[in-house]
């Protein structure tokens, strides 16, 4: 039925297109309409129908009321269509063709002034398959006091679903004919799982107290779990307007920032200029440096040709100027935070949340930075990023403290892995750190190369509530949960971390590259290691945006735990945690930041990949 409307919609759309009749035109909105809304018919052909429909407003009728009408029926058959019966590779696959339609409702919802539906579409439209993948890891203790056995079955389908989810799809005609039966014999069981999942949340959810289980929450029930002296910011970045939504500690409303200046075209031209500059100086990984000696020699010369004239500005320096004076300026000044020349520990806490590809651009670090004077971001608060804002929630309202059995620090480094360059430094980074940890009586320990296997560090994980992986990451946009970190023997996946149950996971420092950039075909959807970690359980990861220098690593990281310990209670004894992580960051990389100057593109693109993630 739905197919057959869409195609009568379609008919009447195109007759509408060459004749003007605006008989047709409403006939094709009518079947769009019916469509899109109809309880029979595959969830696609119903989806397809949803987008023409708000198509067809957004171009001849942009100002009817009706166009909310018809991205909530988009953003909630978006959400149906990607859903846990299919393996994750096919997921991802899918969200190809709806990416970026969040972002498309919320900026009309701006428009007529209704932003409580754009927060709820930009929180229910994104990061799907990241939210499924979380769903499945949720704790149960409220729960199980209700039914025991309901959470066993729960916890039971979500094993089964995750490992399921991780099967990558090979070419059908490599396959042997045995191959093929067993594949769709795995499809069949999926499927079935996948609906036996299905109706036990209907189950769930009839249980007082249970009503909205794992479905995402409205916007008027997060307000209350913001972190004191904190704000939340999603900023919206579309083809028609910017926007921001700002959730602060201790606001009833949400608060909407138009942002004119700010557009869709100038956030792809910075995207594209900084991905150009990390490869003119080589940001390839860890363990590659350009060297740049006056000297001569190719790789200088290479460099040079962009060198640029007294008091010129760099092209890096330009995308932080224009970040800051289009972007993140006046969304300071609406919220009324004020710049504070002071240490980490009396600045507020901003968590950001960006959308499109505004997600690979380094809005913390955003400002002005010239040798007459310097103001950004850094000076007025001290930023973390979060997937969703339901995200960074659920990791404020389920804080708890952590058992003295496993507080403290596990560390490893891997200076060589198969196929990777070499990176002494991480061998250095490791030792100063285990070094600093015992002499303040911090549970702690560290395994180098080839000591340690993946296995044995999986074990070590559920030991210690804080991690810190110095080596080589290796990032798959495909299926995430096939991104991995690379050891001397082997390599340790996110599929293989979830599977342990690491319910005492706090902080996790990867120090490695490109740990929290995401996939550029799918931006909204997190397809990083630092959220795969957050998924895992840890309620704080440090990651980098780009490849990090591996003669700068230690002393960030050593700054970086220094500040940790210098500001732990004195009552925890040899107790660890991560709270002050984003604040311990936030000191570390000013430290590397005064030491290289923010003179050159050089010096600002190695201290600028350091961010937070979490709580």
């Amino acid at each position: 039925m739905a197919w057959r409307l869409s195609n009568l919609a379609y008919s009447f759309k195109s007759r509408f297109r060459s004749t003007g009749e605006i008989h047709d035109f409403t006939e094709a909105l009518s079947k769009y309409r019916t469509s899109a809304t109809s309880t029979l018919g595959p969830p696609d052909d119903r989806l397809q129908a949803a987008k023409n429909w708000a198509r067809l407003l957004e171009k001849y009728n942009p100002g009817s009321p009706d166009i909310l009408t018809a991205y909530d029926a988009t953003i909630r058959l978006t959400t149906l269509t990607t859903t846990l019966d299919q393996v994750l590779e096919n997921r991802y696959s899918r969200l190809v063709d709806t990416s970026g339609i969040a972002l498309q409702a919320a900026s009309s919802a701006f428009k007529f002034e209704r932003v409580d539906k754009a927060l709820e579409w930009l929180e229910q439209g994104r990061c799907l398959v990241w939210r499924q993948l979380t769903s499945l890891r949720t704790p149960l203790d409220d729960l199980r006091r209700h039914d025991g056995r309901l959470v066993d079955r729960f916890l039971e389908l979500s094993k089964r679903l995750e490992g399921a989810g991780s099967v990558r799809i090979a070419a059908r005609s490599a396959m042997s004919m045995s191959e093929k039966v067993s594949l769709e014999d795995q499809a069949r069981v999926h499927v079935r799982s996948a609906r036996e999942w299905d109706d036990l949340l209907v189950k769930v959810r009839a249980t007082p107290g249970f009503e909205r289980f794992l479905e995402p929450s409205p916007w008027n029930t997060l307000l209350p779990y913001l972190a004191e002296a904190g704000h939340a910011i999603i900023i919206n970045v579309d083809a028609r307007r910017c926007d921001a939504i700002v959730l602060s500690a201790g606001r009833r409303t949400p608060l909407h920032i138009p942002l004119p200046s700010f557009s869709l075209a100038k956030c792809n031209q910075y995207r594209q200029d900084l991905k150009a500059q990390l490869q003119i100086y080589d940001y390839r990984d860890r363990g590659h440096t350009v060297a740049i000696d006056p000297v001569g020699g190719d790789e200088y010369r290479t460099v040079t040709r962009f060198k640029r004239r007294k008091n010129e500005e760099t092209v890096v320096q330009g995308i932080l100027r224009g970040l800051w004076q289009d972007l993140l300026k006046p969304i300071l000044q609406a919220v009324g935070i004020q710049k504070l020349p002071l240490s980490p520990t009396a600045a507020p806490r901003i968590w950001w949340c960006p959308t499109g590809p505004l997600s690979f651009l380094p809005i913390h670090a955003a400002g002005t930075y010239t040798s007459e004077s310097t103001e950004c971001v850094l000076d007025y608060a001290v930023s973390s990023y979060t997937p969703t804002i339901a995200a960074l929630i659920d990791r404020v309202r389920n804080t708890r403290p952590i058992q003295m059995d496993v507080s403290g620090l596990f560390m490893t480094c891997q200076s060589s892995a198969a196929g990777a360059s070499h990176i002494p430094g991480t061998t250095t980074e490791v030792e100063s750190i285990y070094d600093l940890a015992t002499k303040n009586g911090l549970r702690a320990e560290r395994f180098d190369g080839s000591a340690i296997t993946p296995a044995t560090c999986l074990d070590s994980m559920e030991k210690f509530s804080s991690i810190h992986l110095a080596c080589h990451a290796s990032q798959d946009a495909t299926n995430p949960l096939g991104s991995r970190f690379l050891f001397h023997n082997g390599s340790l996946d996110l599929f293989t971390i979830l599977q342990r149950n690491l319910k005492d996971a706090d902080l996790a420092f990867l120090s490695a590259c490109q740990t929290g950039t995401g996939s550029e075909k799918l931006p909204d959807e997190a397809v990083h290691l630092a959220a795969g970690m957050l998924a895992a359980g840890y309620r704080r990861v440090v990651a980098t945006m780009w490849a990090i220098r591996d003669e700068h690593a230690p002393a960030v990281a050593t700054d970086f735990y220094q500040y940790l310990l210098d500001h732990k209670d004195p009552t925890d004894g040899s107790g660890f945690d991560g709270s002050h992580s984003a604040r311990a960051l936030h000191h570390a990389t000013q430290r590397l930041r005064t030491w290289l100057g923010n003179d050159s593109d050089e010096s600002l693109l190695a201290w600028i990949p350091y961010v937070h993630f979490g709580y």
